[in-house]
Order: C-alpha cells, then sequence, then structure tokens
C-alpha cells in the first residue's frame, strides 16, 4: 500500500513542500515517483516520517535527526527510544501544568510563591545537544553555568528582555522598515548585547543565528508570530549588524 505525497501531508498534520525538503535533505525519499512526477510513499517511509516529525517535536534540528536515523537500523528500537523519550516529556509537561496550577492558585490566593515552584518543569536543557552541535561543549557549558547562576527574578527579566526585542522586530516588518535603517539596527544591536550575556558572539556566530531563525520552523514561529516577516528582518538586520560592527 501506499500514499500520494498530499495524502501524507495530510494525514501527518505537515505539507507537501516539507515533505520534499526532508527528502532534499536525505532524511525521507519517496518509494517511488510517478510517470506524472508525484510521489508517493509506502508503509516504511510512513514509518520513518513518524520518527522525523517525533525528533522534530523533541526539538532536534535536520542534521541531527540524520545522524539518528543513520545510527538506528532497528526500527522497533528506534521506536522504543522515540517512546521512552515522549513519555518523559509528557512526565515534563505534567510537572509544567502543576506549576502553573500552583501559582495560579497562590496568585488567586495571595500566598507567597517559590521560585521552584514557578519554575519545575521549565527546563533549559532541552536544547543541550543541538547547541553542542552548533557551537561546542564549551559554549553549551558557559550558558548553562550563566543560567544556573540566576534567581527566578534575573531568569524573567533576561526571557521580559528578548520578548520586549521580539516584539520590537515585529513592528519594525509591519512597518516596512528596511533591515538597514537606524532604527532596526538599533534593535539588532539590543538583540547582541541580549546574545552577550551567555556568549562572545562572533561575526560568524550572528549570522548563522540570524540564518537559523529563517531555516528552522521552531524558531521562526517565535517571530513571526509579532508579524509575517519579521524573521526574516530579523535574519538581515543582524547580518547587517555583524558586517558592520563585528
Amino acid at each position: 500500500m501506499e500514499w500520494s505525497i498530499q495524502e501524507i501531508a495530510k494525514k501527518a498534520g505537515t505539507t507537501s513542500r516539507t515533505l520534499r525538503h526532508y527528502g532534499e535533505r536525505g532524511l525521507l525519499e519517496p518509494s517511488r515517483i510517478g510517470v506524472n512526477g508525484y510521489r508517493y510513499y509506502d508503509q516504511e517511509a510512513l514509518v520513518r516520517l513518524q520518527r522525523i516529525l517525533l525528533l522534530r517535536e523533541l526539538g532536534l534540528s535536520l542534521p541531527a535527526i540524520a545522524e539518528v536515523l543513520a545510527g538506528q537500523r532497528d526500527t522497533s528500537a528506534a521506536l522504543r527510544t522515540h517512546l521512552a523519550l515522549l513519555e518523559q516529556e509528557r512526565e515534563r509537561i505534567g510537572r509544567v501544568i502543576a506549576s502553573v496550577r500552583t501559582t495560579l492558585h497562590k496568585t488567586e490566593r495571595g500566598e507567597e510563591l517559590m521560585a521552584e515552584e514557578v519554575f519545575d518543569g521549565f527546563d533549559h536543557t532541552t536544547y543541550e545537544q543541538e547547541v553542542t552541535e552548533r557551537w561546542g561543549r564549551e559554549a553549551y557549558e558557559k550558558g548553562d553555568r550563566w543560567w544556573r547562576s540566576l534567581d527566578a527574578a534575573q531568569k524573567r527579566a533576561f526571557m521580559d528582555e528578548q520578548a520586549g526585542i521580539a516584539r520590537d522586530f515585529g513592528r519594525a516588518a509591519q512597518a516596512g522598515l528596511a533591515a538597514d535603517s537606524d532604527e532596526v539596527q538599533d534593535i539588532a544591536r539590543r538583540q547582541v548585547v541580549w546574545l552577550s550575556a551567555t556568549t562572545s558572539p562572533s561575526r560568524e556566530y550572528v549570522i548563522g543565528l540570524g540564518r537559523m531563525y529563517v531555516d528552522d520552523p521552531r524558531f521562526t514561529v517565535n517571530y513571526d508570530k509579532h508579524g509575517e516577516g519579521t524573521a526574516v528582518l530579523v535574519r538581515d538586520a543582524l547580518a547587517i549588524y555583524a558586517e558592520r560592527n563585528l
């Protein structure tokens, strides 16, 4: 039994464009290509796509997924691994829900909050493997030490600052401001200063990070929720800022 690319995309909740992209990256080859040029996928491809989507949900980049798939030839063993990871994630999400519920109840009753209760389940190490692969173990460990040194208020202030920068990029995108305009370049400067808290951003680092905001849907959505095209503006603005200043 086989399915067309449109059928698979619909059933998987994704798009034909995404499936073709996976094919171009060597992650998901079609079982066959018809004389009409349509791509078709069999059961084996279906299982492979499930593994790809599971790994994406766990936060892995496409290069990392390629390595995982290449190293796990036993489908049953791979699925058992995925299942264990998903169960861990379910447990973490349960802790997050309990944390938010505790915060809500205590806030409504005017009771004092404990930092451990507020942030239980929020795991900043989710991207440990990806950061290590992209920028090295030292970069991850430096950022990890810095994050753990903050108290709850400092962590919240740090995240709020980034949220403000993202909103300002969104407003600039909606206003049609150019990436090299003074206003947008000032926002890019704030972004680089924010990054400097955890690393020493080089020209290559900042340019690469900006590209990732567009190339990786997980990050694109965080910017484009402030307005379509925001991620592209961030990428271009950071590249210009890095070329001029780093």
